[in-house]
């Protein structure tokens, strides 16, 4: 059963990037405006010893692409800031097209997510495969009249309004990508110890320094160096790197998030530095970096990545590889950040992506993917909340339920208004330890941990919905949000996590929860619009299966009781769960 709930999932996910086509009330067809669209046939020039597109070309395709639209939305020249983590799914072949389309996701206040969706198309066989989806961030250059307002972005589709929902999600996790890296080397000095291998090729023997010279050709409209013809070099001197190790052609699989620290201009003098900082039984991590001077001026950072190779054999499957011998401190250092890196790479495949056809319901906490997980609870819930098909089922007390099933998923939304702020509406929902106040489910709830601010686990027990059966215990990740700006709700998300601390016992039948919240959106300073989703797994059935057929009303009790509690107490002070860090 659970293999089935972990692939529904991923099924609901998949499905909720098809939009029906939308018409404007001109009768055409609805297109994205700031959406930019580019196709390329590769040609040798592109390809590298395979007769593969080199992705050093691929990454400036996309970067133009991307700065396109992000000009086209902002209307004045835009840099490329930094570009999440991309995974390769497949490599691209001579003769083959490549179509690359970008669109603008979110706005903030000077600068703007932009989606990028690549994939290849083979003309002869009409077949077309994803390449790889990549999220870019761009800032608008400040004009004569000083830094740049960008106007909103409006999603009219229910993909859009999904991208622009979890665009908040993922600009959260840019702003603390460093502190990530720092924490989980911190808390896991043990585990990331050097280890000493025989035969190992020492690291030195990798290490790669190159210059290039920026010309007109290599910048753009600004004269500023691509970013995607500095990612260009560094993908170069990265894969002379990967090949030294291995004494093979090594193939580009992850790409580590790049962060633009400073512009080059047209005159400027870029030194690249690669070296392998880590290899794996069948992977090696290869860092580079990009460093830029003008004259006998000082070396500026330019841009640090990290990129992942692999070597596969005549079968396409990765062969074994070399141990690396680090170099003494800094190389131990780096050798020790590269496991650190993997991990949670494996975190983020693991917990972030769509492709969760083999996730359980509870995925492992601890402190290094707290991140991760937190941004998959919240997204989870804004991606059902964007669902367009709801089903109204039956309507009471001013408590609405909804329904949407789809391919052997099925959820449930429970919508109400109460006449209580948002804000406060948010604090006191927040708090799971009182919502045995309102909800006969919820017999008793404790803090395990507090993580944040923002994420705490409880151990929530319920009664038993049968005779003679046992009471469900559920360990739960409720991860709060406030909006972002004044088109965002607030958002309380819960989903299982399983801890080493707290095992399922004899006491209670142990339940799971994939994705389940709240939504509240201040529609007037005195009204508030609560909806709470949540997806039917087994253990959470049995409480709603009555409600939804129609052959009981507990729920609108529930919420009816919600509604009351939450009035009762509009002008209390919340007390926050205590803090455990």
């Amino acid at each position: 059963m659970r293999g089935l709930q972990s692939a529904s999932l991923s099924s609901f996910l998949s499905n909720s990037l098809r939009d029906p086509l939308f018409i404007l009330e001109s009768g055409e067809v609805y297109r994205n405006p700031t959406e930019v669209k580019m196709s390329q046939i590769v040609m040798p020039c592109h390809a590298n010893h395979c007769g593969e597109l080199s992705v050093g070309q691929l990454l400036k395709w996309m970067d133009s692409t991307a700065c396109l639209s992000a000009e086209r939305h902002a209307g004045s020249p835009c840099i490329t800031a930094s570009v999440d983590d991309i995974h390769f799914e497949h490599t691209i072949g001579v003769g083959q097209v490549v179509n690359i389309k970008a669109k603008v996701n979110r706005a903030f206040t000077s600068s703007m997510e932009v989606g990028i969706t690549v994939s290849c198309e083979d003309l002869f066989s009409s077949c077309q495969w994803n390449v790889c989806n990549a999220f870019a961030t761009f800032v608008a250059r400040r004009t004569e009249e000083g830094k740049v307002q960008l106007k909103q972005v409006i999603p009219r589709t229910q993909t859009e309004q999904m991208e622009y929902s979890i665009a908040a999600e993922r600009r959260r996790m840019r702003l603390t990508h460093a502190e990530i890296i720092t924490d989980l080397l911190s808390s896991n000095t043990a585990q990331l110890e050097c280890q000493e291998y025989q035969g190992a090729v020492s690291a030195e023997r990798t290490r790669v320094e190159s210059v290039e010279l920026v010309l007109p050709p290599h910048a753009n409209h600004q004269v500023s160096t691509f970013g995607g013809q500095i990612m260009a070099w560094m993908e170069n001197v990265a894969t002379i790197a990967a090949c030294r190790l291995c004494n093979a052609h090594p193939t580009l699989r992850t790409i580590d998030m790049f962060h633009f620290r400073g512009p080059s201009h047209i005159g400027d003098r870029l030194v690249l530095k690669a070296i392998v900082n880590n290899a794996f039984k069948h992977s090696m991590e290869v860092g580079v970096c990009a460093e830029a001077y003008q004259g006998a001026g000082a070396l500026r950072h330019i841009n640090s990545a990290f990129m992942t190779f692999e070597v596969l054999d005549k079968d396409r499957k990765p062969r074994t590889l070399p141990r690396i011998r680090p170099e003494p401190v800094d190389g131990k250092r780096r050798y020790q950040e590269a496991i650190a890196r993997k991990k949670i790479r494996l975190d983020r495949k693991y917990i972030i992506s769509c492709k969760q056809t083999e996730v359980p319901l509870s995925v492992p906490w601890d402190i290094s993917n707290q991140m991760y997980l937190s941004y998959n609870n919240v997204s989870a819930l804004k991606m059902m909340a964007a669902r367009s098909n709801w089903m109204l089922s039956s309507e009471k007390n001013k408590v609405s339920l909804y329904t949407l099933e789809e391919n052997q998923i099925l959820c449930f939304k429970v919508e109400t208004h109460v006449t209580v702020p948002a804000e406060q509406a948010f604090h006191l929902l927040s708090d799971l330890r009182r919502r045995h106040e309102w909800d006969r489910h919820y017999q008793k709830c404790d803090v395990i941990i507090q993580a944040d601010e923002d994420d705490t686990i409880y151990r929530v027990a319920t009664p038993c919905v049968s005779k003679g059966g046992k009471g469900q215990d559920f360990i739960l990740l409720a991860s709060r949000r406030k909006p972002c700006d004044s088109r965002d709700p607030y958002l309380i998300a819960l989903r299982s996590v399983t801890l080493p601390t707290h095992p399922a016992t004899e006491d209670y039948t142990r339940g799971e929860v994939l994705c389940a919240g709240f939504s509240i959106w201040e529609e007037s300073n005195a009204v508030t619009k609560i909806s709470y989703y949540n997806q039917a797994t087994p253990g959470v059935l049995p409480y709603i299966s009555n409600d939804i057929a129609g052959l009981s009303s507990s729920f609108y009790g529930t919420f009816h009781s919600c509604n009351k509690y939450l009035e009762e107490n509009r002008d209390s002070l919340v007390v926050l769960p205590p803090s455990d860090l």
